[in-house]
């Protein structure tokens, strides 16, 4: 069974360093962009902050996400979702969930799969433009089980606290893929609502997987969810949220995704060099291998804007414009290769070093899971 509560304030004792199992929980991190319009026409996408997904189908409805500066005290920065295109008729499979995804080999101290599994709690901030109710599920991917519950929102910043039971059934693989899915469903069909809500560990059932009191944050484009400090730690209580600096949480995040080159932040100019020696391979093969600090959690796909020339390789003789680079090109968890074989011409040898060339130029790495 779970047991919820309200509390306001971060009631509880302290816990040790590394308790919090969640990354970027109090949304100080986000390197692809600070807001995105239009969430909710696709899904599996990281519209704002780091390692906070979008899970969306079917639905009409359409929300503006962003990083905020607001939160309760002791916190700089939130999650908002903001509907901005309403969706009062919900079908079915409609739905549009928030979550991140745990990995597996972080979740061992939970002990669960065996006779020791260990209760944790679940906690967060969150208000709303109004009073709402939502779901929230955890769910194992490895053993295909999950247990929810349910919350409240109101106008002003409350502290959520969610115990959940452990579960003796179903070890997490103590390796790097998904292990914990923690989801909030803010919108939801049929498919999701109607049967009752899984408040012990069960395998899933999707009828289950949240409940027919569920808020929709597409009843009205004045519905906003705003959310920070969400931490996961082992144990019944819900103690003081985990404050890390702003390196540890960034250095955390970029095992998921590291942005190697973006337009605008070069401090002396709009132009961004990417890091790593480029060379002429031979007369039109330019390569430029980059090293992933830090490792990542798995060998990443390279995402490379596309567009007239996005990118210029410099060096002795001149320069080179190009509109991206090769996306098949070697990768491990600790390199990637960075090559251009269409644009390119010069004398094998010449070395020298990729800057933008466009503005929204951007080059990045993603292992997410």
């Amino acid at each position: 069974m779970t047991k919820a509560r309200d509390i306001a304030d971060n009631a509880g004792k302290a816990g040790g360093g590394g308790k919090n199992l969640v990354i970027n929980g109090a949304m100080q991190i986000a390197q692809r962009q600070a807001s995105t319009t239009g969430v909710g026409s696709t899904s599996n996408t990281y519209p704002a902050c780091d390692r906070w997904e979008i899970e969306t189908g079917n639905s009409a409805g359409r929300a503006t996400m962003s990083q905020e500066s607001d939160g309760p005290d002791g916190f700089a920065n939130s999650t908002k979702l903001a509907c901005t295109t309403a969706d009062t008729s919900v079908a079915a499979g409609e739905v549009f969930r928030l979550q991140q995804v745990i990995e597996a080999q972080n979740l061992q101290s939970l002990a669960k799969g065996t006779s020791g599994a260990k209760q944790f709690t679940l906690s967060f901030y969150v208000k709303g433009n109004a009073a709402a109710t939502y779901n929230i599920e955890i769910y194992d991917l490895d053993n295909t089980r999950h247990i929810c519950a349910s919350f409240n929102v109101t106008t002003s910043w409350n502290r959520i606290s969610l115990t959940f039971a452990g579960d003796t059934t179903g070890a997490i693989n103590d390796d790097n893929g998904g292990g914990f899915q923690v989801g909030i469903y803010l919108h939801a069909g049929s498919t999701y609502t109607s049967g009752t809500l899984a408040t012990s560990w069960a395998s899933v059932t999707n009828a289950n997987r949240s409940d027919s009191n569920n808020t929709s944050i597409f009843d009205s484009t004045a519905r906003t969810f705003f959310i920070t400090g969400v931490q996961l730690e082992v144990g019944d209580t819900a103690t003081d949220f985990e404050h890390r600096t702003f390196g540890d949480q960034l250095q955390a995040c970029k095992r998921y995704y590291q942005v190697l080159g973006k337009h605008g932040d070069s401090s002396s100019g709009t132009n961004s060099f990417i890091g790593g020696t480029a060379i002429l391979y031979n007369g039109s093969y330019m390569t430029c291998p980059v090293q992933l600090n830090p490792p990542m959690r798995a060998a990443p796909t390279l995402i490379s804007t596309n567009i007239s020339n996005s990118w210029k390789f410099y060096r002795s003789n001149g320069n080179d414009s190009f509109d991206d680079f090769v996306t098949s090109g070697a990768r491990t968890p600790y390199a990637i290769e960075l090559a251009n074989t269409t644009d390119i011409s010069g004398t094998q040898g010449d070395g020298g070093f990729i800057e933008s060339g466009a503005a929204n130029a951007v080059c990045a790495v993603d292992a997410e899971l």
